[in-house]
């Protein structure tokens, strides 16, 4: 293990690149005292090892680097954006692997879609890439879908690009975009492009409006749109499609 500033990498960063966790997920793993290093503990998440030279174990079990990998999946409604859930609920992680990811990775979502919603979701293995696409900064541009008990007026429209405040937050939607008008077996809807997601984002906005959200659906995260899935529920991304979602 390298001590001082100069060599090695971070602790942290190399269990993202393993894929044991994001890089904000594998500080509490070696807080805890979960992580050794050639047979020693380390609880302090800047420590620099060296991955080629150093033995280092997650509860006692050698970390292997992990081929990376990263699936864009159409999640379905009745599932949790979750590895686990303590009420037995299906999570996406086990759905994944039912519909063709490879069942020994450990995936993480790269944000989240709440349990009644469904749409477009990034899984992947690399927690580099988690930690940079799921970082603030990173303001790719996602369209929705939102189902509608009613259609808003113009005084809604406006303040739903204006934006609404609620709970101390500024809800708005940077475009709201033509769709086909309401028929008589399909509720109204609208086409709304958000610059940033807030917790529950699109419902919260909404509900300040007056109106009820029917359905939920992501239709597109940065360049990657629902044509990117080939009419199946998951597919593995090549780099070429990562790399301009990178770019945003």
């Amino acid at each position: 293990m390298n001590g001082g500033e100069g060599g090695g990498e971070r602790l942290q960063k190399v269990l993202a690149a393993a894929g044991a966790a994001s890089r904000r997920g594998a500080v509490p793993l070696i807080a805890s005292g979960r992580v050794a290093v050639n047979g020693v503990v380390v609880t302090e998440p800047g420590a620099r090892v060296d991955p080629a030279r150093d033995r280092i174990t997650l509860d006692g079990r050698p970390l292997r680097a992990e081929p990376r990998r990263t699936y864009l999946a159409d999640k379905p409604r009745g599932i949790l954006c979750t590895s686990r859930d303590p009420q037995g609920r299906p999570t996406i992680t086990d759905w994944a692997k039912t519909v063709g990811a490879d069942p020994s990775l450990r995936l993480y979502t790269v944000g989240r879609l709440d349990y009644d919603s469904e749409g477009l979701i990034l899984l992947t293995n690399d927690g580099d890439l988690a930690q940079r696409l799921g970082h603030p900064s990173h303001h790719a541009e996602k369209e929705y879908r939102v189902w509608l008990d009613r259609l808003p007026d113009a005084a809604r429209s406006r303040a739903i690009l204006r934006g609404v405040e609620d709970r101390g937050e500024l809800l708005r939607a940077l475009r709201i975009l033509d769709d086909p008008p309401p028929s008589p077996k399909h509720p109204p809807s609208l086409r709304l492009v958000l610059g940033e997601g807030r917790n529950r984002h699109i419902r919260r906005l909404m509900t300040a409006l007056g109106l009820r959200v029917l359905r939920l659906r992501r239709l597109r995260i940065g360049p990657l749109t629902e044509a990117h899935l080939h009419h199946r529920p998951l597919v593995e991304l090549p780099p070429d499609l990562l790399a301009p979602l990178l770019d945003h």
